[in-house]
């Protein structure tokens, strides 16, 4: 099988681990937005920011360094065994510390409910434990098991939010002395903490699921295995911070400035970009073990060249696709009106994610060459320009500010990436037609949104000329990959 064909092959199968959870998830976005107001969804996004926060704070990017050294070191076991002692070791010694200070930390970071911050604790612990078994799934190409695993995970969690916020309050309505009986288990004043509950609930079955796998090795620990791992690792973890404040960080300023409400439609409507995220995820879990799999391959940098310009290609469509039907989009994953308010930033997320991916595509080179520190300056470089620019837009244009932030600070890394990049890992990306579907996309899609937003028959039009140039500029590429 050709390499084209086996990453294809192998994106696919993590595509479903990736995608459908996900999916599921902004399905899911339905029954919250039509349960919870804009107020009590701010509580829910809020939660998962700070949850974003702990899981980089307690993985400290040990999932990328075991993936680099487990196709460096002779001893498999040991790496596997060594990098879950370290992270199974800082946990313990962060559940302790947490659960002991969770009043104030609860109060500091802006929890009503120290309960919540509670659920926070142990939902982050129980995710982090799960990280080397499935990274060992997938570096060893067990990618059947490992998507079978996480989508037992989605449909627990899925299955306790349908419990909680639809099948109890039905019942309740329908019969009111069952509602007295479970007046102590239902509360309708805890809804969006029965989400965070069903969540603690799938993160403690995936964990007990995964166990076993531990099993298969003979647990040791190799000190100089960590120092080098931990090397490789820590400019991972300071770039994951500023990461995740990238992504994040916009929600608790506009909590903050706006109100509760406001951030609550943004992050309603911010979901949609989600559906975006889901292919750059689908990607990710894919190319991360390909890329290196196959670094010592003397035809390397063609295929990831070839890798992104489909990326990029694919992730377009998508953008013109979404935009183009985003009323109905909008009408399918939102529930109460009130979220539309925010609509307007849909177009600019999904390019912004579209970027990210992009950037993810380009930062291999770093990985590959030992030099994470630069993932780190460039994520720092992002971070920098969010800060920046929230403070200077969101003031000014409110919401629309901080998706344009997100655009800006992506965009400026992935082009920071490519420009180093070649310098220390030269790939011969066909830049021309890259940047060509990138602004092909976002005119038809600016124009879907502007002038022609409701015009479907339009949006077909857009979505058939984009195919249409595609097939014209890329049909002799076409024919290879199908051999």
């Amino acid at each position: 099988m050709s390499t084209a064909k086996s990453f294809i092959k192998n994106t696919l199968v993590y595509g479903i681990a990736a995608v459908l959870p996900k999916a599921i998830n902004v399905l899911l976005v339905r029954l919250h937005t039509g349960t919870l107001s804009t107020s009590e969804y701010s509580v829910n996004t809020s939660f998962y920011v700070w949850a974003a926060y702990f899981n980089i704070a307690l993985t400290y990017g040990m999932e990328t360094a075991f993936f680099r050294f487990f196709n460096t070191e002779k001893e498999k076991g040991k790496v596997v065994t060594t990098a879950f002692i370290s992270l199974f070791t800082t946990s313990l010694l962060a559940l302790a510390t947490l659960l002991f200070f969770k009043n104030s930390l609860a109060a500091l970071l802006g929890f009503s409910n120290s309960f919540y911050f509670s659920l926070l604790i142990w939902i982050s612990i129980l995710d982090t434990l799960v990280v080397i078994p499935f990274a060992y799934l997938r570096v060893v190409g067990k990618s059947k098991k490992y998507t079978l695993l996480r989508v037992i995970n989605i449909l627990i969690y899925t299955f306790f939010n349908l419990l909680f916020l639809w099948a109890l309050p039905k019942i309740s309505e329908i019969n009111s002395s069952f509602s007295e009986s479970i007046g102590n288990v239902y509360r309708a004043d805890f809804k969006e903490g029965y989400i965070f509950v069903a969540n603690l609930i799938a993160s403690a079955a995936t964990f007990l699921m995964v166990l076993p796998l531990l099993f298969k090795f003979q647990f040791s620990f190799d000190k100089k295995i960590l120092k080098k791992m931990l090397s490789y690792s820590w400019p991972i973890f300071i770039a994951g911070l500023a990461y995740t404040t990238n992504e994040n960080l916009d929600k608790l300023l506009l909590e903050d400035w706006l109100g509760k409400s406001v951030m609550g439609a943004y992050a309603g409507a911010y979901k949609i970009g989600v559906i975006m995220s889901l292919f750059v995820m689908a990607f990710r879990l894919g190319a991360e073990p390909f890329f290196f799999n196959h670094a010592q391959d003397k035809n390397a940098p063609k295929t990831y060249a070839l890798i992104l310009k489909w990326f990029v290609i694919l992730g377009v469509f998508f953008v013109v696709i979404i935009v183009g039907y985003l009323d109905v989009v909008a009408q399918i994953f939102l529930g109460d009106k009130a979220y539309y308010q925010a609509l307007s930033i849909v177009p600019v997320i999904l390019m912004a994610n579209l970027f990210l991916g992009i950037y993810n595509n380009l930062s291999i080179w770093y990985k590959l060459t030992d030099r994470t520190h630069y993932g780190m300056y460039i994520s720092l470089w992002g971070a920098a320009t969010t800060v920046l620019l929230l403070g200077l837009l969101i003031p000014q244009i409110g919401f629309m500010g901080a998706a344009w932030a997100t655009l800006a600070a992506y965009g400026s890394m992935l082009l920071l990436s490519y420009c180093i990049g070649q310098k220390h890992y030269a790939v011969p990306y066909d830049l021309k037609n890259c940047v060509f579907y990138l602004v092909l996309g976002a005119g038809m899609s600016g124009l879907s949104f502007l002038k022609f937003r409701g015009n479907f028959t339009v949006s077909a039009l857009f979505i058939l000329l984009f195919l249409f140039i595609v097939y014209g500029k890329e049909k002799e590429e076409l024919k290879k990959i199908k051999r």
